[in-house]
């Protein structure tokens, strides 16, 4: 097999994003990554700081006559979104990435290629070791479990970080400068599961919704691509709008941050269970092509035969099927600030089925506090009317923009300098990190960059090898400039 990076390694950034992509590093299991970022601080003489939870700042001397300046920090995670299609056999705790190169594009096997954010990582690697990079002090802050919940950026301690103006190199769009990003908040609803005994001539059937294109819930959910686990719902409830039935399985999604892009059921009825299915799917199939036939083309429902012997009361069945179809998922408001920004949103994001609950999980997003609060307040109000035990799980601060920023001047100076473009200034519906980090450091000046990516968080990710390399060129003359 070709090697993707093949004819890249005189860029110094493809030297480290190569060697990262070797490293397992799912979210919570960011070991071999901290392991292999102390290595590197080995062999270079880098100092390194080490937190409680696992965070890294690592300290790179100033180029000569620029030893005593104010200390710039470039910051990253270190864990991955560890997202497969179903088909491709893959443990992330263990196995490397299988990176191949599409034309412009590097891409991996069937599997999420981690560029989110080890790009970013590559990218302040590349800085502290390339002899041409005129650089102040540096602190590379190397967080940890970033993706499922900024359990790192969470957990930092006063002093840990000693720099006061911050890039942070974890956002997708080459020639756009995020200064602000929405704050969020989880939220489970804890269905309870009574089974009980089938009908001795009921059929069990299996119904698999699959082939979407998922993607980052905050990034994304203004394409309003399909969510399987709605999908799903809406299919099994047409099938049986008056007849009894038996809801037995019901999960799919995988990751909070991501749109769901599979999802299966077992349920259970008479003889005739899958022809209606068979019609209801058919029925609804025009409507689906209608609306997401853009943005999900490989969407696809799978119907089965299954083994089953207990599931739930026929009232409980659509009881749960009435939960997922009315918690809120998608666009629900748009910034009044910033044009084509959405302001609040709130992502379906799994179920899982257990043995006397399922899980339901909702990921809710906002740049605006009162707003995020009310949509929280929302899927709980329709947990507890399907009688789910309801819990809000910690949230996490918005960033809000600082328009006077002496950092954002310089990199929309240098950036129209170097290109004769304009760069973009806005805010992202995702959180950074950088939301957190400013409130743990007061006075932290701070923007957040990088190169083209798209498809993060799904297997369809990837990363552009010409806009990378322009992006170091502009990251390597900002930090000359600073």
């Amino acid at each position: 097999m070709k090697n993707a990076f093949e004819g890249l390694t005189s860029n110094p950034v493809w030297k480290w994003f190569e060697a990262l992509t070797q490293v397992p590093r799912p979210s919570g299991s960011e070991q071999k990554a901290i392991e292999f970022f102390e290595r590197f601080c080995t062999t270079h003489g880098f100092a390194v700081r080490k937190d409680k939870v696992g965070n890294l700042v690592i300290c790179v001397p100033g180029s000569k006559g620029r030893e005593k300046e104010p200390v710039l920090v470039l910051q990253g995670h270190m864990d991955m979104v560890g997202e497969k299609n179903e088909d491709v056999a893959f443990n992330f705790e263990t196995d490397p990435i299988q990176v191949w190169r599409d034309g412009d594009w590097l891409k991996a096997r069937g599997t999420t290629l981690g560029a989110d954010n080890g790009i970013g990582l590559a990218l302040a690697m590349a800085l502290a070791t390339d002899p041409t990079v005129s650089r102040p002090p540096l602190e590379i802050l190397c967080t940890v479990d970033e993706e499922r919940g900024l359990t790192g950026a969470f957990n930092l301690e006063p002093g840990f970080v000693t720099g006061r103006r911050m890039i942070n190199i974890d956002s997708e769009e080459e020639g756009t400068v995020f200064v602000g990003c929405a704050g969020g908040g989880d939220t489970q609803c804890h269905f309870p599961l009574e089974f009980s005994e089938l009908p001795d001539k009921w059929t069990g059937i299996k119904v698999k919704v699959f082939g979407l294109a998922g993607g980052h819930s905050g990034l994304n959910i203004i394409e309003n691509r399909a969510n399987a686990l709605k999908l799903l719902a809406t299919i099994l409830v047409e099938s049986c709008p008056t007849e009894e039935f038996s809801l037995c399985s019901f999960l799919g999604g995988d990751k909070h941050n991501a749109i769901p892009r599979e999802a299966t059921a077992i349920v259970a009825g008479s003889a005739d269970l899958a022809d209606r299915i068979r019609t209801a799917v058919e029925r609804l199939r025009p409507g689906f092509l209608s609306e997401y036939g853009k943005t999900d083309p490989k969407l696809d429902v799978q119907i089965s035969a299954a083994g089953v012997t207990d599931g739930l009361s026929f009232d409980d069945s659509v009881r749960f099927l009435s939960l997922v179809l009315a918690l809120p998922h998608g666009v629900d408001a748009m910034s009044r600030d910033i044009p084509g920004l959405v302001e609040t949103s709130s992502n379906l994001a799994k179920v899982g089925w257990g043995e006397d609950s399922a899980l339901v999980h909702n990921s809710s997003r906002s740049s605006v506090a009162s707003a995020l609060a009310r949509m929280r307040t929302r899927v709980a109000a329709a947990g507890r009317l399907a009688h789910a035990d309801v819990r809000q799980l910690t949230g996490y601060p918005g960033w809000q923009p600082n328009m006077d920023s002496a950092l954002l001047a310089k990199a929309r100076s240098l950036y129209e300098a170097s290109t004769g473009k304009t760069a973009r200034v806005t805010a992202i519906h995702a959180g950074l990190e950088c939301g957190i980090i400013g409130e743990k450091y007061s006075g932290m000046d701070m923007i957040s960059i990088g190169p083209d990516m798209h498809g993060v968080h799904s297997p369809d990710e990837r990363l552009s090898i010409p806009s990378t390399e322009r992006f170091y060129s502009f990251l390597k003359a900002l930090v000359a400039k600073i």
